[in-house]
């Protein structure tokens, strides 16, 4: 009876240990199957402000994708960006407009790793619905009457604009020069200018309220768009992630979608 007995309880216990083996693999099934994914924190982009529509979709999509991550922008011209970031502003990533404010940031030693061309964006004129003016190419922008806004030449959209501008011959006096691509469409939909040189991007995002005029000297002015993690970055990790998602199959069909072409 007694050899019963402790039969019985060796097989008592062993059952339990089988149970308490058992315990882990189940609490770590759900993380297994994608419930944390490591990214967590504020993520800081300093971005070129002809991402602003683009950007704001994706960082809503990461953040969807990653719960414990908050990603927060800082639009503006590409140059004033460089500058920022250079004099020590706290970022993780830098996406600009053109190489050449890219090379400022990197060839500081501000850049971690080689950039990465994610998308091309090509200029049009911008002119408010309707085409008042009758505008149809550069050499419109020169008639008696018409203002137009140009970006300053040191902000990407400002030099492709005096590169196309230089490539058709065309001699024009902007009413204004503006620090960023988006300021200089805002005159256009406020009234303030009769056209201005824009990015496709951009008037395809106000197409409620001006339309694009596309003109055969805008292919050899186009700007490619690079992306790096900065070396500084507070949040590292979230850096690269945030890169990884833009380059990913969800953030080019966004970027597709806004009018951006394939580098």
């Amino acid at each position: 009876m007694k050899r019963v007995a402790l039969a019985a309880l060796l097989a008592v216990t062993v059952g339990l240990a089988g149970c308490g083996n058992d315990e882990p693999s189940s609490t770590s099934t759900p993380a297994a199957s994608g419930g944390a994914t490591g990214v967590t924190g504020t993520v800081t982009v300093f971005a070129a402000a002809s991402l602003t529509e683009s950007f704001n979709k994706i960082g809503k999509d990461f953040e969807a994708a990653n719960p414990g991550a908050k990603v927060t922008f800082n639009y503006a011209g590409s140059s004033q960006l460089a500058t920022q970031i250079n004099q020590g502003a706290p970022a993780d990533v830098f996406a600009s407009a053109a190489p050449a404010n890219m090379k400022t940031v990197t060839d500081a030693g501000n850049g971690s790793g080689s950039p990465t061309t994610f998308v091309k964006n090509q200029l049009v004129i911008a002119v408010p619905k309707g085409n008042p003016k009758g505008v149809k190419g550069l050499a419109d922008l020169t008639k008696p009457g018409v203002k137009v806004a140009l970006c300053a030449e040191q902000v990407p959209c400002g030099a492709a604009a005096k590169k196309a501008l230089d490539s058709a011959g065309v001699k024009l006096t902007p009413v204004t020069l503006e620090q960023d691509v988006k300021a200089a469409l805002s005159k256009v939909k406020l009234g303030e200018v009769d056209a201005a040189l824009v990015y496709r991007t951009d008037a395809k995002s106000a197409a409620s309220d001006v339309e694009g005029v596309e003109f055969p000297e805008s292919s050899g002015a186009i700007n490619e768009y690079p992306i790096v993690v900065l070396k500084s970055a507070p949040n590292a990790s979230g850096a690269k992630a945030f890169v990884e998602y833009v380059l990913s199959d969800k953030g080019k069909t966004v970027l597709s979608d806004a009018g951006f072409q394939a580098p």
